[in-house]
């Protein structure tokens, strides 16, 4: 198996392959979507409860067991007019779609987040 970032921008292909690598994922599909403020704060809105824009957001679909065919990961949207660092916004996200939740953890996304932006 291999990873499929066909649907990722190619300016972020490596960080998304980097994020997928240091997570231990080897094999899956994934997109990333760049859109502007409205879109995001439509999406916050009706998947969050959240009336208002902002940087990411990410969609997982398939967890962490097997599959039948080629893993699909999931959707990373990001809004570059609300993002510090649109890099860093896709490594959250990836990160995310590969099941790490900085809210729900003692600090482990965050810190594999930030071990990532050193390499990268």
């Amino acid at each position: 198996m291999t990873l499929d970032l066909d649907d990722v921008p190619a300016s972020l292909r490596a960080t998304a392959g980097a994020t997928l690598t240091a997570a231990g994922i080897e094999d899956g599909h994934l997109s990333i979507e760049l859109v502007g403020s409205d879109r995001i704060r439509e999406l916050n809105r009706d998947h969050r409860d959240r009336d208002r824009p902002t940087d990411v957001l990410s969609f997982p679909i398939d967890g962490a067991g097997p599959a039948a065919g080629p893993r699909e990961l999931g959707d990373v949207v990001i809004c570059a007019e609300h993002c510090d660092d649109v890099v860093e916004a896709t490594v959250h996200g990836v990160l995310h779609l590969c099941g790490y939740d900085h809210e729900a953890d003692d600090g482990e996304m965050l810190a594999l987040q930030q071990r990532i932006m050193d390499v990268l």
